[in-house]
């Protein structure tokens, strides 16, 4: 692979998704674009990336861009998000009007762990009348998380065995998340670079290990279309290692929670 094919790849990745390809992820392309390449008959990258310039590959652009993508989950990643979560719902519940349906959006949402995560939270609270909105920009992992089956593995990371045994069933050698939580949770296939405005507001935005992969022009221009989804009391998290700092100031750090933030506060206009 030469410099310009890297170049060609790493542009319409950015372009389709936002995530940046730096040169030293060479090795990367060749490795995760392999079976694609074998699948589609195209005999290397360089030819790969000629093809990528007709148009008409827009089926081949996405799902070169897909298989770039990283797909990492786990059910409570991190763990403190959630344990916030546990304490916000309550008063946020409070403030709402009686019938009020409490919307929650997943966004980034991979295979459907952190998504599932938040409906046994809300089922744990009893909060019922909730929609949980997953999205990702990879049509295959939306569908692995509406289908909500999950490996061994899978439920060892991170879940609860008092919550596997009450929330999902053996099936198979797998596990496949109850009825009555799957229904809380819908998921579409949706790039965080378009546009969100027909979603309507959210009253708390998951957006974790996804803004790490961005430039920071990315960065500004997700957060700020996340704004504006959101409720004006409402909460976002943010992964661990990322930060709304320099890049807008739309968001205010909740403080002594890490990775968690409310909008900030519009200045109070002076009377005349």
């Amino acid at each position: 692979m030469n410099t310009e094919t890297f170049a060609s790849i790493a542009a319409l990745v950015k372009a389709r998704s936002g995530i940046v390809l730096t040169p030293d992820k060479g090795y990367m392309l060749e490795t995760r674009l392999a079976p694609l390449l074998k699948q589609a008959g195209i005999p290397s990258l360089d030819a790969l990336a000629l093809k990528l310039r007709d148009p008409r590959m827009e089926s081949l652009a996405r799902e070169v861009t897909e298989a770039l993508t990283t797909n990492e989950s786990s059910f409570f990643r991190d763990g403190k998000p959630f344990d916030h979560l546990k304490r916000l719902l309550p008063g946020l519940m409070a403030k709402r009007s009686p019938g009020h349906r409490l919307r929650i959006w997943s966004a980034a949402c991979s295979t459907g762990q952190e998504a599932y995560s938040i409906a046994m939270i809300l089922t744990e609270l009893g909060i019922r009348n909730a929609e949980i909105f997953g999205t990702d920009l990879s049509r295959e992992v939306v569908e692995r998380a509406r289908q909500g089956v999950f490996t061994q593995f899978e439920v060892q990371r991170g879940l609860p065995v008092q919550m596997l045994v009450k929330h999902f069933r053996q099936e198979a050698g797998k596990w496949r998340v109850q009825p009555s939580l799957q229904d809380m949770v819908r998921f579409e296939e949706r790039n965080l670079l378009g546009e969100h405005r027909t979603l309507g507001r959210f009253d708390v935005i998951f957006c974790r290990n996804v803004l790490i992969y961005f430039d920071p022009q990315t960065k500004g221009r997700v957060l700020n279309a996340l704004g504006a989804q959101l409720a004006p009391d409402g909460v976002m998290y943010l992964g661990g290692a990322e930060t709304v700092l320099g890049l807008t100031e739309r968001f205010t750090p909740i403080a002594g929670e890490r990775g968690a933030y409310s909008l900030t506060a519009a200045p109070a206009r002076m009377a005349l």
